[in-house]
C-alpha cells in the first residue's frame, strides 16, 4: 500500500494553502514518513483511510522503544494531526483516528538568551577592517534589534524598510506581514554598510531589493548566518550556545525584563498565540529570582 501520492499531496496543501516554509515541509513530511517506516517495518499493509487508532499507539510505543524524546514525539505527533487534518478536508478520509492520541506532556524550555554585555561583546569582535565587517555589525544589530527570525532577516527588502519611520515590513511564516520597530542603532549601521559595502557590489538580477547582500551581490543563505555568528561568539570567548534564534530570545527578554507589554513582544515577534511568548514571563521570574539570591541579604 503506497501512501507517496497522499503524502505528494499533502506537501501542495503545506505549501500552497498553508504558505509554509521548505524546511517546515521537509519536517511535517518526516512526521509522515516515520509512521510508513512502522508500517512498512512490521508488514502492516494499512492504507491513510484503514489505519486505526490502535496502530497509532502501536506506532508511538514503537518510536518510544526506540529511543525517541518525548518532545520528539510530540512533534511527530503534531505533524500526524496535521496530516489528518489535510485527508479530512480533502475527504480522503471520514475519520481522523489522531482525535484521541495525545502527545506526552513536556515541561517548558526556557529559551537561552545573551545578556547585553555579551551581545556588545559579539558585535565588538567583528573586524570592521574586512570589506563584509561593516555588513555583518549592520545585519546583527537589525537582528537583535528587531527580534527577527533568520529566514525573515536575509529576505528583508529595501522596500520594507523605513529608516525614518524606524520601521521595517516583516514577511514572517505563512507570509503574514507585520511592522516592527528598529532602533536608531541598527538605521546608522545599516546606512553605513549601505554606503561603504553594499553600494560597490555588482547585484546579481533579482537581488536589487534585498537589503543584506553577500560579496558576490545574491542574498546571504541561513548558513552565512549561522556561520557568521558562531565565528564572532568563539572570538568573543562567550561558551554559551549561539545561533541567530539566541538573537530573537534575547531581543524578547530584554523587552519583558525592562517591562514591555506582552502583548507588544508578541505582536513584534510575529507570535500566532501570546502562550508561545508567555514562555518570557517566565524567564523573567527567573531573571528576578537570580537576581534577589545574588544580591538581597536575607536571601
Amino acid at each position: 500500500m503506497s501512501w507517496v501520492p497522499y503524502i505528494k499531496g499533502y506537501r501542495s496543501y503545506l505549501k500552497l494553502e498553508r504558505s509554509l516554509s521548505g524546511n517546515s515541509v521537509e519536517a511535517y513530511e518526516h512526521d509522515v514518513e516515520k509512521l510508513v517506516q512502522f508500517l512498512d517495518y512490521h508488514k502492516l499493509k494499512v492504507s491513510p483511510e484503514d489505519i486505526s487508532a490502535q496502530n497509532l499507539r502501536d506506532f508511538l510505543r514503537w518510536i518510544t522503544e526506540l529511543g525517541m524524546s518525548a518532545r520528539s514525539q510530540a512533534r511527530v505527533i503534531s505533524g500526524l494531526k496535521s496530516f489528518y487534518k489535510y485527508l479530512l478536508i480533502e475527504n480522503i478520509v471520514k475519520n481522523d483516528p489522531t482525535e484521541f492520541i495525545e502527545a506526552p506532556r513536556l515541561g517548558r524550555k526556557l529559551p537561552d538568551f545573551l545578556t547585553v554585555d555579551e551581545i556588545n561583546a559579539i558585535i565588538g569582535a567583528i573586524d570592521l577592517s574586512k570589506p563584509e565587517g561593516q555588513r555583518n555589525k549592520a545585519l546583527l544589530e537589525t537582528l537583535y534589534s528587531s527580534g527577527l527570525r533568520v529566514s525573515e532577516l536575509i529576505g528583508l527588502k529595501k522596500s520594507q524598510y523605513y529608516p525614518e519611520l524606524g520601521l521595517i515590513r516583516v514577511t514572517g511564516k505563512g507570509s503574514k506581514e507585520r511592522l516592527v520597530p528598529i532602533g536608531s542603532v541598527a538605521v546608522k549601521q545599516i546606512a553605513l554598510y549601505e554606503q561603504s559595502y553594499r553600494v560597490s557590489l555588482t547585484i546579481n538580477p533579482g537581488h536589487e531589493d534585498i537589503l543584506f547582500l553577500n560579496r558576490r551581490g545574491s542574498k546571504l543563505t541561513r548558513v552565512m548566518i549561522f556561520t557568521i555568528i558562531k565565528d564572532l561568539v568563539a572570538l568573543a570567548g562567550i561558551k554559551k550556545n549561539v545561533s541567530p534564534h539566541t538573537f530573537r530570545h534575547s531581543f524578547a527578554t530584554h523587552l519583558v525584563e525592562g517591562g514591555a507589554d506582552l502583548r507588544a513582544v508578541q505582536e513584534m515577534l510575529g507570535h500566532e498565540s501570546i502562550t508561545t511568548t508567555e514562555v518570557y514571563t517566565h524567564l523573567d521570574r527567573d531573571y528576578l529570582r537570580s537576581a534577589i539570591l545574588q544580591y538581597h541579604p536575607r536571601a
